[in-house]
């Protein structure tokens, strides 16, 4: 998918399983961004995070998608994966890029979204797609509260 459309799925869990899955796909643009801050909060609300926890988890998101949209490559589309388990949520956001350089962990924006979740990191696949992975456990508070 590229261009103007959004898509969204969501895979329930198996019994025993780990949890649901919902994968939201948009263009990689600044104006789709308060989207995803949106079903952040409310895939976060659904797990019983409070307030602070849910309004950090939407920082980390936005912050994770500007980090990504400096370097996406043009026309590619933003992927975000919510993994949502008893008492911890998992988000993956990643895009294509023109050179797949991972983001540097050494700046400021990268400060902030270890502050604002309990675990941050980021991979690249063989097409250049970068990664960055963030994971924040109910009850966990945050650096910035």
């Amino acid at each position: 998918m590229s261009g103007d459309a959004m898509q969204a799925r969501v895979e329930r869990a198996a019994p025993g399983g780990v949890g649901d899955v919902v994968t939201i796909r948009l263009p990689a643009a600044g104006a789709y961004l308060s989207i995803l801050r949106t079903a952040t909060a409310g895939l976060a609300a659904r797990l019983d995070f409070t307030l602070d926890e849910i309004e950090d988890l939407r920082i980390a998101v936005d912050e994770a998608c500007a980090i990504l949209l400096a370097q996406a490559e043009p026309g590619a589309d933003l992927e975000c994966e919510f993994e949502l388990s008893r008492d911890v949520i998992r988000i993956s956001v990643s895009v294509l890029t023109l050179d797949g350089q991972p983001p540097a962990r050494d700046t400021f924006a990268w400060t902030v979204l270890s502050a604002l979740v309990g675990g941050v990191d980021s991979r690249v696949d063989a097409d250049n797609r970068v990664t960055v992975d963030l994971q924040k456990s109910r009850g966990s508070g945050s650096g910035l509260g």
